[in-house]
This record gives C-alpha cells, sequence and structure tokens, in this order.
C-alpha cells in the first residue's frame, strides 16, 4: 500500500541503547526498498537541552521534537518504530502526542521493547532509589566498558572476537563500527572512541520508565500497536510479555510477530527486521479500516 505521497510511508526510528542510528543502516536499506522515507534519531541523551532524567521524561521530549519535525516536513503522518529505548519512547511519545508536527502518529512499533508493568513497576521504583540498582540494571556492565581503540581496524578486529557480536550480519558490524565511533586527536595522540558515552548508557539504564502503565492509564493510545520479539531474547523474559499482550489485545494478528533471535536480532537479521516491520504496518493499515 502507498500513500497519496506516492510511497509506503514514513517512519520515524529510535535505536535502542548505546547503539547510534546508523548501526541500523542496513534495516533502513531493507525498507527504503519498499517505499518507506526513514529518519531516524543519531543519539538520544547527548543534547543537553534533553538530558537523562528519571523516567526519561527529556528523552521522549527529543524525541517529540524531532518526529515533529519530520512530520511536518512530510505533510503527513508517521509511524513510530523502535528498538528496545527506542521503541519505550516510541510508546511514551505517542500516548502523550498522538498528533507531530500538526499529524496524527498511524501506529507504533516495538522491536523487542519489554515494559515494566504488574508488580514489577513499583518494586523497580524503589529500587531506583537505593544502590540496589546498580546490581540489578545492565548499567553494571556499561559504566566499566571499554571506550578508547587505535583506530576502527582494531575495533572491527576487538569486535569480531567477541562471542555476543558472532551472530550479528557483517554489515551491520560494519556499520556499527563506521558510525558508532568517532575520531578523537588530543594530548594521547590521534584514536577512536565510542560516539555513544557510556556514562550516557548507565544513567538510561538506571533511570529505566516503570511509570509506563500509569502514562497509558491517564493517555490511552489513539491509534495501533505493534510487536516483533527475539525468540531468544534474555531481556524479555527478565520483564515478562504480559503488559504488551495485555496492550495488543487478544487477537493482534500480525500485531504480534516473533524473529528467531536475541534482543538484538535487527542486528542479526537487518533484512527480516524490515520485512517484520513491513508486514506490521500492513497489519496496522488492516487494523484501521
Amino acid at each position: 500500500m502507498t500513500t497519496s505521497h506516492g510511497h509506503a510511508g514514513v517512519i520515524v526510528f529510535s535505536h535502542g541503547n548505546s547503539f547510534v542510528g546508523g548501526t541500523y543502516s542496513k534495516v533502513f536499506k531493507g525498507l527504503r526498498s519498499r517505499g518507506y522515507h526513514v529518519h531516524a534519531v543519531e543519539r538520544f541523551g547527548h543534547n543537553p537541552d534533553f538530558p537523562v532524567t528519571n523516567n526519561w521524561p527529556h528523552l521522549v521530549d527529543e524525541l517529540t521534537d524531532y518526529a515533529g519535525r519530520v512530520a511536518a516536513q512530510a505533510q503527513q503522518g508517521v509511524y513510530l518504530v523502535g528498538h528496545s529505548l527506542g521503541g519505550i519512547l516510541s510508546l511514551m511519545c505517542a500516548a502523550k502526542h498522538p498528533r507531530l508536527g500538526g499529524f496524527p502518529v498511524l501506529g507504533v512499533i516495538l522491536l523487542d521493547s519489554p515494559l515494566v508493568g504488574g508488580w514489577r513497576s513499583p518494586t523497580i521504583g524503589l529500587i531506583k532509589k537505593t544502590p540496589l540498582i546498580q546490581r540489578f540494571s545492565p548499567a553494571r556492565a556499561s559504566h566499566r566498558r571499554r571506550q578508547r581503540w587505535p583506530d576502527r581496524a582494531a575495533v572491527l578486529e576487538s569486535f569480531q572476537k567477541k562471542k555476543q557480536f558472532a551472530k550479528w550480519d557483517p554489515q551491520v558490524l560494519q556499520d556499527y563500527v563506521q558510525h558508532g565511533f568517532r575520531d578523537v586527536h588530543d594530548g594521547d595522540g590521534q584514536h577512536v572512541e565510542l560516539a555513544f558515552s557510556r556514562d550516557i548508557e548507565s544513567a538510561i539504564y538506571n533511570t529505566l520508565p516503570h511509570n509506563v502503565p500509569r502514562l497509558l492509564s491517564k493517555h490511552p493510545l489513539q491509534m495501533p500497536l505493534a510487536f516483533i520479539r527475539g525468540t531468544h531474547s534474555f531481556e524479555m523474559e527478565q520483564l515478562g510479555e504480559g503488559p504488551l499482550r495485555r496492550l495488543l489485545g487478544k487477537t493482534p494478528g500480525d500485531r504480534w510477530q516473533e524473529i528467531e533471535g536475541t534482543h538484538l536480532y535487527p542486528m542479526e537479521k537487518p533484512l527480516e527486521t524490515a520485512e517484520r516491520i513491513h508486514h506490521a504496518i500492513l497489519a496496522i493499515q488492516a487494523s484501521t479500516r
């Protein structure tokens, strides 16, 4: 299906924590081959106008500002699509702002974005107020993450040896090395370092929203929701499917899909991810007829 503007639709994509937008270039290529116009936030949390704080209100504002400008320029509604962190931000943005730039949010697609709900909401809310968050949060690893390499070739060699990157599509890993690191020349000479600050990554983990159910109670979604999970996602196993299943209802059809893979399936199977996003959009369109 194409829009009156002659293409399949406009997508605003939001990345997962620590992975800049350019990491998903192969996913975007797959979507553009199907006629979508894709726009992506490059790095959440690094603009001082939108700092990382508890429950991410300013990150939601950052997405709202960006997506509003995209919609206004395109002169049509947009689909908000996000991976992990980006999916949660997309959901919160759409709930609070069903219209962006004067145009409707047509649908929201979450890529393996687990929601904190049920008894976990107050529990995590309390834990975030104590040092215990350092024990339970992924930040316990991210704050020790290596930051500096002599050059991109050394980065690629290092990551190719890591077990967690073995399943990645080779082009996605190349894109991550290209976009996820920046050239630096300082007193230590020329080198490359992480473009996504590990301190900001850790802060995002430690301030994970526990208030999404309350937000959705106050601002019910006015557009269809779709969800695509990895079959071997540890993150989804940790927080469970319950809150998402309830949001999608009993007969979601292709608005609920699964891909063989981990939480990072967009990096493992980028073209299949693009295909699944396309089918989710078709299901969203069918549900509004």
